[in-house]
């Protein structure tokens, strides 16, 4: 992506010590974009510090100056997604969104309308807001329809992530691609795309995808209406237990930190009961003392582990007066007694437990890291009760489990700090989130303010840049939203990606790979109508997006669809219209845009249940957005 000329100096093979190899610039662009493309397929590293590598690789090439290494993360495009993240996140604090989501759980049980006003919610929101966001807002909302109409999950939740992808496509700050590609067209005709240059394409795509998702879509996603059910997966019945300490327990004595490290196991405690009174597990801080009972989850195996190594005994009867009883100790190990104490619930009582449960985002600090590596109790005041993976509850012990995105948790915590602490985290709440609607003077100082900024942009008073943080910052000035949340609220990863993808992309037009790639498809289609080119290209860069960030795909397939423009002698607003469509349409695989990553756990998806949808989805896309795109911006 060029947003001036760039001096690369030093690019001769002689130069780079690699005559032998007679590799030019172009060939190095090539194979550092290769092995870019393979670290994001794979996905061992975060796509962040795989775009770091990338550009510093460039810059060791001699490909990228490093006096412009760094440019990127004052990129026009990187400053206004970050406004845009602080402002969504303002429209959030203030009310805006939950007002919205409070009259859609008003929705009746025919399914159609629940799809229709979801998936027509998030389309609208996100066309003002990052779609991931969006999507973050309604996801809870979905998931609470979904259990008072009996419901299954999976066939709302993929159809809400795909539509908040489409209605990213319909302004220019919905989607990052949007703005990667306005920038683009500035810095090469010094114009840039206004605020709704995309809205006729991307307005008709949204409303085919609408319509096409709403009466037929949603019948090509799975129903799971077992294991993908969060109720069947964290059925906390079928594991809730209470232990007894007894004369003789070593537990006794013991605080409930003690008892962890005495276990080496992380077995949550949720609760402690003491003379009739219940004190939650993770406000518990005392010493156990005998008669205590302890309600705690676990199967047959960590139950004998309890009693082995720290005498705590299952309760599997109750005498006349309701008085805790347990039976004598299982020598023969077979965990007979600990059967029988998850089928006897007669004493258990789970209200007022604070149980929440919660999806792992793309950039959470949980990705790849244990319990104890977090210290979930320690400093956030957390227990972990259980994860649930592609749909179904992970039996292995919780101190083995490493997160990954997309994995839904069972949390217990306090329920004034849990909200906050699943922030820092980087977790999105799926039940319980109650709905808050803010404060009424706030939410009509959020919507004036940014009203005005897309008078700013529409008038050309200013650049969206500017009147988008400047939007953001006097937002943060009155209070809309505190400081912090603020910070909280740019995605570093994404940010990151962008700032760091930005040379990338200039490295690969002016060592010449573009204009490379750029012929081979002029070649091969030279005996086309130019049209069958325009498709190429979206199908080219909509199969880019599904497996690297579709920003990244937006930097990469711009200076290919210039230079493409320029070898037809054409017009060169349909060939940067195609890859800001194509780069957005990621519906074939989870792993192409966060949104659809967030429903992955939560839906009990599996990695090739996407395309079933996505792959038609796709398809009413293209067919409806080049005729579109050919009318509004001829050749």
């Amino acid at each position: 992506m060029a947003v001036e000329n760039l001096e690369v100096d030093n690019l001769s093979t002689e130069t780079l010590g690699l005559e032998w190899l007679a590799l030019t610039p172009s060939s190095l662009v090539f194979i550092v974009l290769g092995l870019t493309l393979v670290a994001f397929i794979w996905g061992r590293f975060r796509y962040d510090l795989v775009a770091l590598a990338a550009l510093l690789s460039c810059v060791m090439l001699g490909l990228v100056s490093a006096d412009d290494a760094f440019r990127g993360f004052g990129h026009p495009a990187v400053i206004t997604v970050a406004a845009v993240l602080v402002l969504s996140r303002g429209f959030e604090r203030s009310g805006v969104v939950d007002i919205i989501s409070s009259q859609v759980l008003k929705v009746g049980d025919n399914l159609l309308l629940q799809l229709f006003v979801l998936v027509g919610t998030v389309v609208v929101l996100s066309g003002i807001m990052n779609n991931v966001g969006a999507l973050a807002l309604l996801l809870p909302v979905a998931m609470r329809l979904a259990r008072e109409h009996n419901t299954s999950p999976s066939l709302l939740l993929m159809p809400l992530a795909f539509g908040s992808l489409l209605g990213g496509l319909t302004t220019l700050i919905g989607t990052p691609p949007n703005i990667i590609i306005a920038s683009y067209r500035g810095s090469v005709t010094g114009d840039n795309f206004s605020m709704f240059s995309f809205s006729p394409v991307g307005v008709a795509v949204a409303l085919a995808g609408l319509a096409f998702i709403v009466l037929i879509g949603w019948r090509l996603t799975p129903k799971r209406s077992g294991q993908a059910s969060t109720d069947e997966m964290f059925d906390t019945a079928n594991y809730l237990v209470e232990l007894k300490v007894g004369e003789e327990s070593k537990a006794k004595g013991l605080t409930l930190q003690q008892l962890g490290d005495e276990l080496e196991e992380t077995i949550p405690v949720l609760a402690v009961v003491r003379d009739d009174n219940r004190r939650a597990g993770y406000n518990f801080h005392g010493a156990l003392e005998e008669g205590d009972i302890l309600l705690l989850e676990a199967g047959p195996e960590e139950l004998q582990l309890l009693e082995d190594k720290v005498g705590l005994s299952a309760i599997t009867e109750w005498d006349e007066q309701g008085n805790a009883e347990h039976p004598a100790s299982d020598n023969d190990g077979d965990g007979e007694h600990s059967q029988a104490a998850t089928k006897d619930r007669r004493a258990l009582d789970t209200e007022g437990l604070q149980l929440i449960e919660a999806v792992v985002r793309n950039d959470s600090m949980m990705i790849n890291r244990s319990v104890r590596e977090l210290r979930l109790n320690q400093q956030y005041g957390l227990h972990l009760v259980a994860v649930a993976r592609d749909g179904g509850r992970l039996k292995q012990r919780l101190r083995d489990i490493r997160f990954r995105n997309g994995d839904v948790l069972l949390l217990q915590g306090s329920e004034n700090e849990i909200s906050e602490s699943l922030a820092a985290l980087g977790c999105l709440p799926l039940a319980n989130r109650e709905l808050h609607l803010g404060q009424p003077r706030k939410l009509a100082i959020s919507i004036a303010i940014f009203a005005l900024a897309i008078l700013a942009m529409l008038f050309d008073l200013l650049p969206a840049a500017v009147a988008m943080s400047t939007a953001a910052v006097v937002s943060l000035l009155i209070g809309v939203l505190p400081l912090r949340e603020g910070y909280q609220a740019i995605d570093g990863p994404v940010i990151v990606l962008l700032a760091a993808m930005i040379p990338v992309g200039e490295a690969l037009e002016t060592s010449g790979g573009a204009d490379l790639i750029a012929n081979a498809l002029l070649s091969f289609g030279s005996d086309w109508p130019v049209v069958v080119t325009l498709i190429g290209l979206f199908l080219l860069s909509m199969l880019l997006s599904n497996v690297v960030n579709n920003a990244a795909a937006a930097l990469l397939m711009a200076p290919i669809a210039v230079s493409l423009a320029n070898g037809f002698d054409a017009s060169l607003d349909p060939f940067l219209m195609v890859v800001a469509v194509s780069a957005s349409c990621a519906f074939l695989t989870p792993i192409g845009h966060q949104s659809n990553t967030l429903v992955l756990g939560p839906g009990g998806y599996r990695f090739g249940d996407y395309w079933k949808l996505g792959l038609p989805l796709s398809l009413v896309v293209q067919v409806v957005a080049i005729p579109m795109i050919l009318w509004v911006w001829p050749l």
